[in-house]
């Protein structure tokens, strides 16, 4: 099973509760999910800014719970998604993302470190082919005269004393299914990197009949 829950809260009680940034909304959504110490987070969040404040998207495997921080009035869901919604083979799509790529470093007695560093994408053809990459290993294909790429900018974030940055960018266009499995599968995993922090989940809306 699959769930969405919608979590709309208005900037007076993101002071409030000291929301400041990803990282914070990251620790608020896991309050979502109680009794779940030591376990690996099993869902995406996405949030959204709105005219009266914000909007936190959660998609999850088990329903949330609504926490102490989230007002009645606030808190839309769970709602169970059917199967049937994913049986479409066309979809009008948005995904907010955090599009890199891996740049080797070298260490100062000479090679590469293992991992190296990753950095972010920023030119319309990177981007294009980070997403049609994506959509291969995810089960969907772009079409790309629908595709648009836009920067959402730098979301800089502080972790125990250190200090974190990704940069945000978001798609929208239509895509079409070509495995069924793989999609719904990149649906409740996320696509890309961060995914703790608000990144990867995709939104979508059928623009199809069932297949």
């Amino acid at each position: 099973m699959t769930y969405l829950t919608q979590v709309a809260i208005d900037f007076a009680s993101v002071v409030r509760l000291g929301i400041r940034d990803v990282y914070d909304w990251h620790q608020r959504a896991w309050q979502c999910f109680p009794d779940r110490d030591g376990r690996p987070r099993d869902f995406l969040i996405r949030l959204d800014r709105k005219d009266a404040g914000f909007q936190l998207l959660i998609v999850s495997p088990t329903a949330p719970s609504r926490p102490d921080w989230c007002l009645p009035e606030s808190w839309r869901g769970p709602k169970q998604i059917p199967p049937g919604y994913f049986q479409r083979s066309r979809y009008r799509f948005q995904l907010c993302a955090n599009p890199t790529k891996k740049v080797a470093v070298q260490k100062p007695g000479g090679g590469f470190t293992k991992n190296g560093r990753r950095e972010p994408l920023t030119g319309r053809e990177e981007l294009v082919a980070w997403i049609r990459r994506k959509g291969e290993q995810s089960g969907f294909v772009v079409e790309e005269s629908s595709l648009r790429t836009i920067p959402r900018g730098r979301e800089y974030f502080e972790k125990k004393g250190s200090r974190g940055l990704h940069s945000s960018v978001e798609y929208q266009g239509l895509l079409v299914v070509t495995d069924p499995t793989k999609f719904h599968d990149a649906f409740t995993r996320g696509i890309g990197s961060a995914k703790a922090f608000g990144f990867g989940l995709l939104v979508l809306a059928p623009v199809s009949a069932p297949v």
